[in-house]
């Protein structure tokens, strides 16, 4: 693990002066104690073992938001059940629910828009069902999605009908699902795909300090039943190989990993036992970015991830949080290696 720091340390000169602010801190904090008389310590003592029952109960605070979305997520579960009926065609919603008037629209220029709309669906004997590749556009639209998306993906995500979250119960683990709903198709027997999110909302015993809140701390994924000759995260090869005796060759076909959405269901093991390298802890952290994105973002905005206006949100905070991070010093990188030392 000393290893992967020392890489990231001199890969980057932000993580360099996280890592020597840490080390600063850690030993400053260390002189000040060192400087107090004893009696001063005692009491210093009893204001950490203060802050640590205020963790405990913060811990608390935390699981009750975790019921409180799973109540809430009941309520608006029938509305996202209606967006999945119109996007999928199998509802078509009133003239009153269609009425939608931007702020730079009038209603005279709605008239006159809604005629020649009017008058294109005549022209065309074939009307469109539903919102076509609705989720497929989303997909393309979210870079943290299109940087997973393969062109040998987007024929499959066209069948993606609807995606959920589920919460777990009160009186299970806390932890979160995500469930795709596809319509029948010719990749795979399954309509509905999961990904699992385990999660925990506890201070660390040896390190109370360091909880800021619940944290994903491992993921599961599903079997995917493919169709024969479609599983689209394995490709065949052809290979030469030599017989050791004869001298002779022969073509030889295998099937190797293939990049692919559909690899998000299959995830990496996280293994208490086993320390894993760099590549694997970015792949996980990344993948449980994803997933928390899903839930509080796409699933919930969906409509607007898929006109572009979600995405024009997502860029005024990442520039206030770009501005933040330069005030701070780059305070993810600062968590990173939090995570390192602790």
């Amino acid at each position: 693990m000393e290893k992967i720091v020392s890489d990231q340390a001199m890969q980057n000169p932000q993580a360099l002066a996280a890592l020597q602010d840490k080390i600063d801190n850690v030993s400053h904090s260390a002189s000040i104690m060192d400087s107090l008389p004893k009696s001063v310590k005692r009491r210093v003592n009893a204001l950490k073992n203060l802050q640590v029952n205020s963790t405990h109960i913060e811990a608390k605070f935390y699981k009750e938001v975790h019921e409180l979305e799973r109540k809430y997520s009941a309520l608006y579960q029938p509305l996202f059940d209606k967006r999945r009926n119109i996007v999928s065609g199998e509802v078509e919603p009133t003239d009153e629910e269609c009425e939608w008037q931007s702020d730079h629209e009038d209603e005279e220029d709605l008239k006159k828009k809604a005629a020649i709309e009017e008058k294109t669906e005549d022209a065309n004997e074939e009307k469109p069902k539903g919102i076509p590749e609705f989720w497929l556009t989303i997909f393309r639209s979210v870079d943290m999605l299109s940087d997973m998306l393969q062109e040998h993906d987007e024929p499959i995500l066209k069948h993606l009908q609807d995606i959920k979250v589920i919460f777990s119960g009160p009186d299970q683990p806390m932890s979160f699902t995500l469930e795709f709903h596809f319509e029948p198709n010719e990749y795979f027997t399954n309509t509905v795909l999961t990904k699992v999110y385990k999660m925990k909302s506890e201070p660390d015993a040896e390190d109370p300090f360091s909880f800021e809140g619940p944290e994903i701390i491992d993921c599961e994924g599903c079997e995917i039943d493919w169709h024969k000759g479609k599983d689209v995260t394995v490709k065949t090869i052809k290979k030469k190989q030599k017989h050791k005796g004869r001298g002779t060759a022969r073509v030889i076909t295998k099937q190797v990993p293939n990049d692919s959405f559909f690899n998000f269901f299959n995830p990496i093991k996280v293994s208490p036992d086993k320390e894993l390298d760099e590549d694997s802890e970015y792949t996980l952290a990344t993948d449980f970015e994803i997933g928390h994105f899903f839930r509080e973002r796409i699933i919930p905005r969906a409509v607007l991830y898929f006109t572009g206006e979600a995405l024009e949100d997502d860029e005024s905070d990442q520039d206030e949080e770009d501005e933040d991070d330069e005030e701070e010093g780059d305070s993810k990188v600062s968590v990173d290696l939090d995570h390192y030392l602790n």
